[in-house]
């Protein structure tokens, strides 16, 4: 597992590379074109629909292109792992959500002004994964005994993620928010979707640009889990790359589409944090069994399937009780 091994050929990265820049500027136009506003949900759920068979059109043509030059067995694999590691991303990625609805709740950000700090935050998710990947890669690639490591910090994140899933953290406490706001000048008040203003020679900086660092913070964050959970699945810097990189693209959609229905969703952080401990331990018992990648594909669809189903549950029930 040591060695790194691409399948991927030096046009097949450049065109990756391309076609995210062209879908990035296409998201922007579109998602941005209406300038400061809020992102219905019709809108929001036909761009994640949109994403999301782009992800799986990419792994079918992936599987085509495999089929035709490297064999059926290489190419029914490496879709495996693509299809495995994006549904694992995707996963991850709605905790980014949950995150950024808490961030955006507790800064009060009107809702018109969000999509600005979402745009920054998706870029800067894909540069840092790109860069974390990399490093990923190469550390692996000279030291195997990495892979361990990576699978004993998910099982911790998974287990601390477990018993504190319903502890709602507390911003006022935040060290580099409580570190901006004794040394940065702040206005009290928002100005428009602006970072910055300057008001009689001085720059001082608006909430937006508080929120903003705090939401590239935790893409530092959530990078730091999902680089290692993808390595468990595939050591192929290419299906790492484009799996990661897919289930980041539609983020800013699917944002809009689930801000509203975060509570609805409750139970679904324990089931994030089943998903860790599992694909934590996977890791760490590689060298004696190794688990099979369509069984881990199977296991993350169920336990996310179950969660989803357990939180709608509950909510109907509380809703029911509710409204009796």
């Amino acid at each position: 597992m040591g060695e790194m091994q691409s399948i991927a050929t030096w046009w097949m990265w450049l065109g990756f590379g391309l076609f995210v820049l062209a879908m990035l500027a296409i998201d922007m136009f579109l998602l941005g074109r209406h300038g400061a506003q809020k992102v219905g949900a019709r809108e929001a759920l036909s761009w994640s629909l949109v994403w999301f068979f782009l992800a799986i059109l990419f792994g079918g043509a992936l599987w085509g292109w495999l089929d035709h030059t490297a064999g059926r067995a290489i190419a029914d694999t490496k879709a495996m792992e693509y299809f495995t590691g994006y549904l694992l991303e995707k996963t991850l990625a709605i905790d980014n959500i949950f995150v950024f609805v808490m961030l955006f709740s507790y800064f009060a950000v009107p809702i018109e002004y969000q999509k600005r700090v979402l745009v920054y935050g998706v870029l800067g998710a894909i540069v840092l994964r790109a860069l974390m990947i990399l490093l990923g890669a190469w550390l692996i690639a000279e030291f195997h005994w990495v892979l361990y490591v990576f699978g004993a910090f998910l099982l911790i994140t998974g287990i601390k993620m477990f018993v504190f899933a319903d502890h709602e953290p507390d911003l006022t406490q935040n060290p580099l928010l409580r570190w901006l706001r004794a040394h940065v000048r702040i206005t009290e008040t928002y100005h428009g979707d602006k970072f910055w203003i300057v008001k009689n020679g001085v720059r001082w900086f608006t909430p937006m640009f508080l929120v903003l660092v705090l939401v590239e913070f935790s893409d530092v964050i959530f990078a730091m889990d999902s680089i290692p959970a993808i390595f468990a699945i595939t050591s192929d810097p290419f299906i790492v790359f484009t799996s990661n990189i897919f289930a980041i693209l539609g983020l800013r959609a699917l944002y809009f589409l689930l801000a509203d229905m975060a509570d609805r969703f409750h139970l679904l952080k324990y089931g994030l944090a089943v998903v860790l401990m599992f694909v934590g331990t996977k890791m760490l018992i590689v060298e004696w069994f190794k688990i099979p990648v369509a069984v881990s594909l199977g296991v993350v669809i169920s336990i996310l399937g179950i969660s989803i189903l357990l939180s709608l549950k509950a909510s109907r029930k509380k809703a029911t009780l509710g409204g009796s």
